[in-house]
């Protein structure tokens, strides 16, 4: 099986069926891969060959599964942009894998315009959802390409997908991903949750470039329905599953939260709910528990990162907040791993360690990366002599398989389900004359687990107001990313030779609380 045969059988075997839904507007299985064919074929006739990388920068919509679905039915690498980052680190992704086409909305065309003609290996954008601004009209390109199922043969070893996530100093690294490999993450995923069919539902409440995308491919081998939401909105994601009696969703912790604390909570039907599957940033036990008395038991964890997906998971029957001493003590764990991948915590050479130690989790998985996108020494770093990834992530499993983190081994800032690198909004903020020094940690948030927070030393007899240096980062580095709070200081800690001690600077602010997070 492959992406393109996925998506073939799928409208064989299910052309009637709504496929996708967003808003008012509905696509079949048939309407689906029609124009997907359309998409691949006006690609080739663009010139683009098997195993380009196109890149996507669309918030979710309409034709968002029509793209993921084109781009398989071509052949090529699809490189997923962010619409929270800014128009310089987008393009600094596409020109990290040559990318030759872009499929933008509208919306995001003025913020990534003045970058793109430094992007030498790019040669064709199309637009979407509005005017073209010049470039070519995306509804035109797939009117004048034809229909017909492209037929274009996919193997094991070609490319699928490029994710980026934050490297060791900052810049986005991408996350290379073969057809064999992705396909292993989502046979690996539906092993762990219950059984899909064609009945399901799935609400695509967070953004389909990052953790939502993980269940559109499943959804469609099934023959399901994709309900796409374009931004999440708690009331509007409480009707939607009550109106299209949703079954599945992907969510990260916060979205949790807010289902709870919207007032229609109480008066909406919510029977149809049968998997709450939740990952991406730390979860609170009292809104687990809240959860649980809500929804019902069907909350599952996923444990993950971008390199090894999934890598384990704590099932809705594990969840026992009323259970005994040991019952209670799974919820506060990222579950077990998944059927077919290998857990083992390591030392700083690599060595096993045994049960209960505190090492760095490293995971052998079916669905881990192919390759760090163009940095094989950065590829080495992250991979022990057998292949396992290593996760940077410190923590320990128990007698009974369960894993319990305990510690990043980096300084990774998880907010939200969002990977906010410190050294980014340092550089921002150091950019600032009034700026001698600065050092940004994560600090608690009670809705997104963690929030970065900036400690500035500022220049003799220089002022800044904290406001200032909020709206900085947000300018630099986008508003899901930038600091949420400020603190200004005589000096910062360092070592013997003149390093800033981050780890002091953030334990004031976690005087009473385990700083536990996860990526992915």
């Amino acid at each position: 099986m492959d992406f393109a045969h996925l998506i073939r059988q799928a409208a064989r075997h299910h052309r009637e069926n709504v496929a996708v839904v967003h808003g008012d507007r509905e696509q079949t299985y048939t309407e689906l891969f029609e124009r997907a064919s359309r998409l691949a074929n006006a690609l080739r006739g663009l010139g683009l060959a098997q195993g380009d990388r196109v890149a996507l920068l669309t918030p979710n919509g309409f034709e968002t599964i029509e793209q993921l679905a084109g781009v398989a039915l071509g052949g090529y690498v699809r490189s997923g942009l962010y619409t929270h980052q800014t128009g310089e680190l987008n393009a600094y992704m596409m020109d990290l894998v040559d990318a030759r086409a872009l499929l933008v909305h509208a919306d995001h065309v003025e913020e990534i315009e003045p970058h793109l003609g430094a992007l030498t290996q790019l040669e064709h954008v199309l637009v979407f959802g509005g005017d073209a601004r010049g470039h070519l009209a995306y509804e035109r390109v797939l009117a004048d390409a034809a229909p017909d199922d492209p037929q274009v043969e996919l193997r094991p070893g070609d490319g699928h997908v490029v994710r980026f996530s934050a490297g060791t100093t900052g810049r986005p690294k991408g996350i290379y991903h073969t057809n064999a490999a992705w396909m292993n993450v989502e046979n690996e995923w539906r092993l762990g949750l219950p059984q899909l069919d064609d009945r399901d539902r799935y609400l695509a409440a967070g953004p389909l470039t990052h953790l939502a995308i993980i269940c559109v491919w499943p959804i469609l081998q099934a023959g399901g329905r994709v309900v796409v939401m374009e931004a999440f909105d708690p009331g509007r994601a409480l009707e939607l599953i009550e109106r299209e009696r949703i079954s599945f969703a992907v969510v990260v912790p916060t979205m949790i939260q807010a289902l709870l604390d919207d007032p229609d909570v109480d008066r909406r039907d919510l029977s149809s709910l049968r998997c709450l599957h939740y990952a991406a940033s730390p979860i609170s036990e009292r809104t687990a528990i809240r959860a649980l008395e809500r929804f019902g038991p069907i909350l599952v964890q996923m444990y993950a990162q971008s390199e090894a997906i999934p890598a384990t998971m704590l099932h809705a029957h594990q969840h026992l907040p009323q259970g005994s001493e040991r019952e209670r003590r799974w919820l506060r764990s990222i579950g077990r791993p998944t059927p077919n991948t290998i857990i083992t915590v390591v030392d700083d050479a690599g060595r096993a360690l045994p049960a209960g130690e505190v090492g760095e989790i490293a995971i052998s998985s079916p669905g881990r990366m192919t390759e760090i996108w163009k940095d094989p020494a950065a590829t080495a770093e992250r991979l022990l002599p057998d292949g396992s990834v290593l996760t940077r992530d410190m923590g320990y499993m128990d007698e009974e398989g369960f894993v319990y983190l305990s510690d990043r081994k980096e300084d990774l800032i998880i907010s939200g389900g969002y990977n906010i690198w410190p050294a980014e909004l340092e550089r921002a903020i150091a950019t600032h004359a009034a700026v001698r020094e600065v050092c940004v940690v994560g600090v608690p948030h009670e809705r997104w687990g963690e929030t970065p927070k900036a400690v500035v030393v500022l220049e003799e007899g220089a002022s800044l107001s904290a406001a200032e240096v909020i709206e900085l980062t947000r300018e630099q580095v986008g508003s899901v990313k930038k600091v949420t709070s400020v603190e200004f200081a005589g000096e910062l800690p360092k070592s013997g030779v003149g390093k800033v001690l981050r780890r002091e600077v953030r334990a004031p602010f976690w005087p009473d609380v385990a700083r536990h997070v996860s990526g992915a």
